[in-house]
């Protein structure tokens, strides 16, 4: 008999602990079903690419309500309407704004609430109609959209650097490396000489310009000196001319009575003026330009009385 007591006191403790739990999970789901909730319609004029049946719904970071479905706006295929429903304690404004965001580390998409002003009223349901919330274009949604072309275009850089990267490509860089380095390697070596020769194009310029100093000082030293010579000359050639001059007036009577005289000391007279024309062109063309008129070929006319 004491065997079959102790079966039946077990039995018992077990469905009076049975019969605790189950009383405690109805306790509980009376206790959740008591929470005051309410609905809203999350318009989306855009694909929602990622969200669900029971995704998150989050107010500034913080869970406040699930989604509950999703379907199409029956009077625009191009909307979507996201029924979700929040605690009733959220303070969900007329201008309070959705998007569609997603989690840092599982990558799962939820609708994320923000905005609303403390002065913005309460978003009410109105003729039995949940409220309605406007979505803000998702940086997510538009990436999603554009996955493809951008799986296209990394696949098309990939095949460009693979073509860049190929074994001839990189044999032909590694040429030029070679080369580089050679030409670096033999101009570091001529370093010496190159200084050699820059030093000596440095002192063939001076002395070039040394050169041509001396030249311009010997040549206006030179056209001093030859127009000196000139001024002499033609002062010289003034007297003489001066002189015969006053001789023919002196001898004027004796002239007049001899025309073989006249005859002979015209002919002298021309080329003594005509010497002293090409003297006195002479010296102009020299101040003027004494270097270029001596480098010249040209000569003066000797005179030959």
């Amino acid at each position: 008999m004491e065997p079959r007591a102790h079966h039946v006191l077990i039995g018992l403790f077990t469905v009076l602990m049975a019969a605790a739990g189950l009383g405690f999970a109805l306790w509980l789901s009376n206790a959740g079903s008591d929470q005051e909730l309410r609905d809203y319609d999350v318009i989306f004029n855009e694909a929602v690419s990622g969200l669900s049946k029971g995704s998150v719904v989050q107010y500034s970071g913080i869970k406040v309500g699930d989604v509950i479905s999703l379907r199409l706006d029956p009077q625009d295929p191009r909307k979507v309407r996201a029924h979700i429903r929040v605690d009733a304690n959220t303070p969900i404004k007329q201008d309070t704004r959705a998007r569609l965001s997603i989690t840092g580390i599982t990558g799962a998409a939820l609708i994320q609430l923000h905005g609303g002003t403390p002065e913005s009223p309460i978003l009410e349901s109105q003729n039995n109609k949940r409220a309605e919330i406007i979505a803000d274009p998702s940086p997510l949604s538009r990436l999603m959209a554009n996955g493809e072309d951008l799986v296209v275009s990394v696949t098309r850089l990939l095949d460009r650097a693979n073509q860049l990267f190929s074994s001839d490509n990189i044999g032909r860089i590694t040429r030029t490396l070679e080369n580089i380095e050679q030409t670096s390697a033999s101009v570091a070596a001529q370093r010496d000489e190159l200084r050699q020769a820059l030093q000596q194009m440095s002192k063939a310029s001076q002395e070039a310009a040394d050169l041509m100093q001396n030249a311009n000082q010997l040549l206006s030293g030179q056209g001093r000196e030859a127009m000196d010579s000139a001024s002499r000359l033609m002062a010289s050639l003034e007297r003489s001319s001066n002189t015969v001059e006053q001789l023919l007036v002196d001898n004027r009577s004796a002239l007049d009575g001899g025309l073989q005289g006249i005859g002979e000391l015209s002919p002298t007279i021309a080329e003594l003026r005509e010497t002293l024309s090409s003297l006195r062109s002479f010296a102009r063309r020299l101040e003027e330009d004494p270097a270029g008129y001596l480098l010249r070929s040209d000569t003066i006319k000797e005179f030959q009385p």
